[in-house]
């Protein structure tokens, strides 16, 4: 532009010199604003950082800074404001607004016990809360972090934008020069007209509306997500996120609820219901799996753990454990098999636990999980929106995964696998994917993180609270709602499509004024448009992705 600029002074055009410098300022001013609009609007989206925290310190209390306060300090919330720091609840009772974090406009309550989460707005009562992270480690400052971060990665097609304008800059410079020079040399006449119309060329080529809208979209994108309750760690994540044709999905947590009961006991060989419970329910004592879980809860007693011993947790069987002088495993049919046991197959359909005790087969715990509310609709989506395959992976035997795909349409399921053999498996949907597509594996973030790294895009649900899942995955759904995952390839799809509008807008427009520049046609206020004109419709069609 300054170029130009002294171009038009030196050839006598000084109407047209004091207009470019003119024009361009008023552009660049409108660009400005629609920038920094574009970029509050993502501040203003994550604002979710506490200015201050008020602690109770020697009976009174004071407020500080949150970077200021140790974990196990006790933070007063008072209604309207925001918690500070992550906590649990030592007193009150109160509504928290988590949009800020999930996108969800339903309060929640919280009482005694219950895990207050930094970013959450305080709705109702006053809560006294136990800090349980720095504010560092806190749920918001990694949300702020990660979203402020995730600039860094760069999608496929900025970094070609960003190579694109490294060659196009210099190539358009020489054939200004050229469209300035050779005309006069070649077809005779005077220079001033060619020289014009080589400033008027160099003026319109400039590839700022590309070089701006593109990174501004995909940032734009990345707080759209956000206001969903999406995380998402880059804009090569968010563009992938739109190329994705197959979906895998782990089944416990994932498409159901992850919350089993035991439903049925299914004694042998002498042993009581009773026995059978009480020997699993020591066999799981030591374990956090969520089926070990229900079987203590449906013990209800407590578990003696010094005649526990020798425990041992076998990956993808189950366990063996001395309870006492008794030797006894609690897993699947393999772990059965493995220990060369006799045993009758229970042909109920749930999650099968089969008991031995001292080599003898004591019978079997059924436990049942319960699918997601809105998991089938949300593979419905799936589908509606392009995806073209959606698999489960389960660890269960064959019955349970067959009933939860028939029941969900899922095309196609994989079940009784051990964590290596998802891996395996996700390698070789991979490979028969559509060619140019991507691969998706959603997990809970934390047992997954082998199948997490080799998916093309590695999702983690119910990211709220789990520093696990956030650190595992490319993209965390801060909720357990599988729909969420629709909301972002939604976002996905529109931040392509509007980086795509601006693509055919700026060559579009440009080239015409180009060649109406090189025919001698267009002049300097018209090649003003074409620069700063351009960049500011494809900023402003970039700020469209903050309302999705």
């Amino acid at each position: 532009m300054s170029v130009s600029t002294i171009g038009a002074f030196v050839i006598g055009e000084y109407p047209e010199a004091v207009a470019v410098m003119l024009f361009y300022q008023v552009g660049e001013f409108f660009q400005s604003l629609a920038v920094k609009r574009s970029r509050k609007s993502i501040s203003d989206l994550m604002d979710i950082r506490p200015d201050s925290a008020t602690v109770r310190r020697n009976g009174e209390l004071i407020t500080i800074s949150p970077e200021n306060v140790s974990i196990g300090e006790i933070i007063i919330v008072k209604p309207g404001e925001k918690i500070p720091l992550d906590g649990v609840v030592l007193d009150g009772d109160s509504m928290l607004d988590t949009r800020a974090l999930t996108g969800e406009s339903v309060p929640r309550s919280v009482h005694k016990g219950d895990e207050a989460l930094s970013g959450c707005m305080n709705q109702t009562g006053v809560l006294m809360i136990k800090t349980t992270k720095a504010f560092g480690e806190s749920t918001a400052s990694k949300i702020i972090d990660l979203v402020e971060n995730a600039s860094s990665r760069k999608a496929p097609t900025e970094n070609f934008i960003t190579t694109f304008a490294r060659y196009y800059t210099p190539v358009v410079v020489i054939l200004a020069a050229f469209l300035a020079i050779l005309p006069p040399i070649i077809l005779g006449g005077g220079w001033t007209e060619w020289i014009r119309r080589g400033f008027v060329f160099l003026v319109v080529s400039c590839p700022c509306a590309l070089v701006i809208s593109i990174p501004l979209t995909f940032f734009g994108g990345i707080g759209a997500a956000s206001k969903r309750g999406v995380l998402v760690k880059g804009s090569n994540y968010l563009e992938a996120l739109n190329n994705v044709s197959v979906i895998v999905f782990d089944k416990t947590g994932t498409l159901t609820k992850g919350v089993f009961n035991v439903t049925d006991i299914l004694p042998a060989n002498g042993f009581s219901k009773e026995q059978v419970l009480e020997y699993a329910a020591e066999a799981e004592s030591f374990s956090n799996h969520p089926i070990a879980k229900s079987i203590l809860a449906a013990y209800e007693k407590e578990i003696d753990q010094s005649v526990i011993s020798d425990y041992k947790e076998i990956s993808g069987y189950g366990i063996s454990v001395m309870a006492g002088e008794k030797k006894v495993f609690a897993g699947n049919t393999k772990l059965m098999d493995t220990e060369c046991i006799e045993y009758t197959t229970c042909e109920k359909a749930g999650t099968k636990v089969y008991l031995a005790v001292d080599g003898q087969y004591a019978g079997c715990i059924l436990i049942t999980d319960e699918v997601k509310p809105d998991s089938k609709k949300a593979i419905s989506d799936l589908k509606h929106i392009g995806v073209e395959k959606t698999v489960m992976l389960t660890g269960d035997d064959e019955k349970i995964g067959k009933s939860v795909a028939e029941e969900l349409q899922l095309d196609k399921y994989y079940a009784q696998l051990l964590p290596d053999q998802k891996v395996e498996k996700v390698e070789l949907l991979d490979s028969k994917k559509r060619p140019g597509s991507k691969l998706a594996f959603v997990g809970d973030g934390i047992n997954d993180a082998p199948v997490l790294a080799r998916a093309d895009v590695g999702i983690a649900m119910g990211g709220l609270g789990s520093d696990a899942a956030i650190e595992a995955a490319d993209v965390v759904l801060m909720t357990d709602e599988p729909s969420k995952l629709v909301d972002a390839i939604e976002v996905a799809k529109a931040t392509k499509q509007i980086v795509m509008q601006n693509i055919v807008i700026a060559l579009g427009i440009k080239s015409v004024f180009l060649i109406l520049g090189a025919l001698g046609i267009a002049g300097m206020w018209e090649a003003v448009f074409g620069d700063v004109g351009v960049t500011i419709i494809a900023v402003l069609n970039a700020m469209r992705i903050l309302k999705k």
